[in-house]
This record gives C-alpha cells, structure tokens and sequence, in this order.
C-alpha cells in the first residue's frame, strides 16, 4: 500500500513525569486531539513526509529534541482488518519506493544492526487489556510490520530507543472502523501504556526507597 504523502507526528506530556511521542500517517488524528488523553495529558500534531531518509534523520531528531520515555508510531495498512500492536522491527528487506521513488541502497535501517529489534513494552499485555476494555473495535498482536515505511520507522525508532519504541497498525477508514472508533482505540491503547510505565516508574521508586 502506498503511503499518504504526509503523516502525523504527536508529543504528548502525561503528568509531567512522561513524555510520549507518537508518529502518525492517517487522518483521523483530529479524532485523537479532540477526546484528547486525559486532562493531564498535551497533545501535539506535526506533519512529517513519509519518506526513508526524512525517517532516518528525523527519528534521532526527536529523541535528542523530546528525549521522551517512549515514541508511539501508527500507521495504515491496506491488509489490516483488525487494530495491530507490532511487536518487533526488522532492519533488512526495504526495496519498496517511497513517495518520492526512493529506497535505501543496503535495502536496510541501519547497517551492522540486528535483523530484529523488540519494544521493552509488553505488547502481549496492550493488548489483552485493550481487548479487555470491551470496545466495539478487535486488537491483535503481530510479529512483522510489512518491511515498508512503516516497519523502517519502528525498527530506526527501536533501535535510537534502545527498545522504548511501540508501532500500532490501523486498517483504512470504514474497513471496517470509523475515525471515531479508531481514535478511541488510539486512546485506549495509548493510556493503557501511559499506565504502565506509570506503574514501572512507581516500582523502581520502591524499590528504590528499599
């Protein structure tokens, strides 16, 4: 699936203890910034081209500028019929043009990387408790995030993170979900994480204390 010419970058400040980014290429993030995160959350929105050395300079870019405890991307994906957590990126097999007829030489992220990098989020437990949430939207979990712009994001982002990076994939508009079911499933994903590293954060305060 070819990628919107232009996608959405949002920072978030979550109690003045977190900072979360999330990078998004649809458009029903007016969707998000209207039921917002909470009354303690700000919410963000910058276009950022869909393209893989904007992604190669712009990742690092955000983490030396941000410096938050996680980035959030999600993205569009033509096969998806159900609201995706991405588990892991991979760093070989990009030969897919971009917007502007563009891919890396190596065909990779990052040369002499890993093949394959993981979220330090437990993304088996996002899900299970999005799902638990009883929303009129289906989450599942996956294992490979399609070795286009969306997977080259996630797999730059893991691996500038060191691991603190999440990729969420959404189906298109009204196949089958609304933009307002889809933001409120952005909500609900994204305040489950906020949680846990609220919850993370607080067990090394104690532990700390002892």
């Amino acid at each position: 699936m070819q990628p919107s010419k232009l996608c959405r970058f949002i920072r978030i400040t979550h109690w003045l203890k977190h900072t979360a980014c999330f990078f998004i290429i649809c458009n029903f993030f007016q969707e998000l910034e209207k039921i917002g995160l909470g009354d303690a959350v700000d919410l963000h929105v910058h276009e950022v081209p869909v393209e893989y050395q904007t992604v190669q300079r712009l990742i690092p870019d955000l983490w030396v500028k941000y410096n938050p405890e996680l980035i959030v991307h999600v993205g569009v994906s033509g096969m998806a019929t159900m609201v995706t957590l991405e588990k892991c990126g991979h760093n070989n097999g990009y030969h897919g043009l971009d917007v502007r007829q563009f891919c890396p030489d190596t065909e990779c992220c990052v040369d002499g990387g890993p093949e394959c990098l993981h979220s330090v989020i437990d993304i088996d437990t996002v899900c299970k408790k999005a799902t638990e949430a009883g929303m009129d939207v289906h989450f599942t979990v996956s294992s490979d995030a399609g070795r286009y712009l969306c997977d080259f994001t996630y797999y730059t982002s893991l691996y500038e993170s060191q691991g603190k990076s999440v990729f969420i994939h959404v189906p298109p508009l009204g196949k089958p979900y609304t933009a307002s079911q889809l933001g409120r499933a952005l909500q609900t994903i994204l305040n489950i994480i906020l949680d846990m590293l609220e919850q993370s954060e607080d067990h090394i305060t104690c532990h700390q204390k002892h």
